[in-house]
């Protein structure tokens, strides 16, 4: 493969053969930084006239790991409130902005979680809100796992 086919593919992987983004992906899971992000994604889905995909991955952990705590029940009415959240803030601005939005939820890792919601929405972009866990600054947040995949341009929020 030549130096400047490599190139070229590799400039392609972002191009999907329209102007601009279709589908922008916001990764919600409830913080303040989240809710930032999906709401600067709810900007860039207007003005681009994009679909705006808001996406909550639900955690799934193992068996006995909550102590006896409902975590299924807790991370729907998680998700429950945050679709709540979003609705109440599109009707606030309708008549003056109008934004195409779903709400998707996936279960697993946040990380994983994204990756594939990316995948299966075809996302053109991805935001997401910076980490509010310390320990993310050593390990590695979601954010910046995303940036290092490699595969969306990635805007992190803080």
């Amino acid at each position: 493969m030549t130096e400047q086919h490599e190139h070229a593919e590799h400039a392609n992987r972002f191009e999907r053969g329209t102007d601009g983004p279709k589908v922008i992906l916001a990764g919600v899971d409830g913080s303040e930084s989240s809710l930032r992000a999906a709401a600067y994604a709810g900007g860039l889905a207007r003005r681009q006239n994009a679909l705006l995909a808001v996406v909550y991955v639900q955690p799934v952990l193992a068996a006995g790991a909550a102590l006896g705590a409902p975590v299924a029940e807790t991370t729907d009415e998680i998700a429950e409130g945050l679709i709540a959240h979003i609705r109440e803030a599109t009707e606030r601005v309708k008549g003056i902005f109008e934004v195409r939005w779903e709400f998707h939820t996936f279960r697993g890792d946040a990380y994983n979680g994204l990756v594939t919601a990316a995948d299966e929405l075809k996302a053109d972009a991805v935001v997401v809100g910076a980490s509010e866990q310390a320990g993310h600054r050593i390990v590695g947040s979601v954010a910046v796992r995303l940036v290092k995949a490699g595969r969306w341009p990635v805007t992190v929020v803080p």
